[in-house]
């Protein structure tokens, strides 16, 4: 049984102005458009906490497989949600620049509008995913359990009774990183509910390489592996562990060890590489990496059924060549496009990018032929 508790109210169906999340340099009089000039600006959005900002209610899901924070809103009375769902060492708060991008012009050009055929940013739903950001972890105690993570196809499963519970019928699903991984599980787990995947940096086969066969594999993406490394050495003490981290944040030396994830680490917004020291959790994200090499990505992706596309960045070091051929192999009709000038977080690092090439790709496999099976 699912039980949704609202912490607190929507405040309104439509986008709401983001007057506190405004490019500097932009007027805050009115943000509806960003100008041309500022569209290709590196990382031009904070990260933010305020959910109300964006017309977004906060609530908690209490699932059979434990409780679940979401931000939910801007509805249009459709069947259909946009389910956002974020990577390792994140919350939704991931996803607020490229709601700043929507809300202030986007792909949707002057009017603020989102055309037809466009990654619709409405009908939002946006989870913590399990042990991440306000959801509880494996073990309500909010203590590391002996018992196992919830598998793969289990979270998949939360976020699909979340979305039910949430009034919609079908969703179209967007991920980053290991969300990404999530999104395709949700679509195979839930062929018939899933309209369309988009992949934001998707850890996918390189990744389940990596975790399989470290050594022999390490060539394939050795930054991955070696953050892997350290993870599992942080996770033998998680809460000194932690501590460290948002330590090295406090004597700003985590920005230097971050800036592989970065195509331009020297401008990142502060309030991102605070969230990464925030969210960062040695023991879940080693749990979560288990959990992929344990996976058989080919069988399960195989059940897959509707368009599903992907965007990276140009110097991203968790995604490998090799990963868009085995996708295409695996998923008819997979396309994806490259990001110039962004790493692993392209939606933060150029979010009108981001969301330009998601709505291109999308309208391009909406309007494919489907392939016969």
């Amino acid at each position: 049984m699912t039980i949704l508790v609202t912490r607190t109210p929507d405040r309104t169906a439509a986008p709401a102005p983001v007057t506190s999340l405004v490019p500097a340099g932009t007027s805050r009089t009115s943000v509806t458009s960003v100008p041309e000039t500022r569209r290709d600006e590196y990382c031009p959005f904070p990260l933010s906490t305020d959910a109300r900002a964006f017309g977004l209610t906060t609530s908690s899901m209490r699932l059979g497989s434990g409780t679940l924070a979401v931000r939910h809103g801007r509805r249009t009375g459709s069947d259909t949600a946009t389910v956002l769902l974020h990577g390792a060492a994140g919350s939704w708060t991931t996803w607020t620049p490229l709601l700043s991008a929507a809300t202030n012009g986007g792909s949707a050009g002057s009017t603020g509008r989102v055309p037809s055929g466009a990654l619709a940013l409405t009908d939002l739903i946006i989870p913590d995913l399990p042990g991440w950001g306000d959801s509880e972890p494996a073990d309500a105690s909010g203590r590391h359990s002996t018992r196992p993570a919830p598998g793969i196809t289990t979270v998949a499963a939360a976020i699909a009774e979340t979305v039910r519970a949430l009034g919609y019928e079908r969703w179209h699903v967007v991920g980053h990183s290991l969300g990404g991984f999530l999104a395709l599980e949700l679509a195979a787990l839930e062929p018939a509910a899933t309209v369309s995947v988009s992949l934001v940096s998707a850890t996918t086969f390189s990744v389940v390489d990596s975790v399989r066969h470290p050594i022999t594999r390490f060539t394939l993406l050795p930054g991955y592996t070696a953050l892997l490394g350290v993870m599992r050495a942080l996770a033998v003490a998680e809460p000194p562990g932690r501590g460290l981290v948002r330590w090295l944040n406090r004597v700003g030396v985590l920005r230097g060890l971050t800036a592989p994830l970065f195509s331009r680490v020297d401008a990142v917004p502060a309030s991102v590489i605070s969230a990464l020291a925030t969210e960062v959790r040695p023991r879940a994200f080693v749990e979560a990496s288990a959990l992929a090499g344990a996976h058989d990505p080919e069988r399960s992706w195989a059940r897959i059924t509707c368009p599903v596309r992907a965007i990276q960045g140009d110097a991203d070091i968790f995604v490998a060549d090799s990963d868009r051929a085995r996708l295409s192999a695996v998923i008819p009709g997979f396309v994806s496009r490259t990001i110039a000038g962004t790493g692993h977080f392209a939606h933060i690092e150029k979010p009108f990018a981001a969301l330009e090439a998601l709505s291109s790709l999308r309208e391009s496999t909406l309007s494919a032929p489907k392939p016969m099976v």
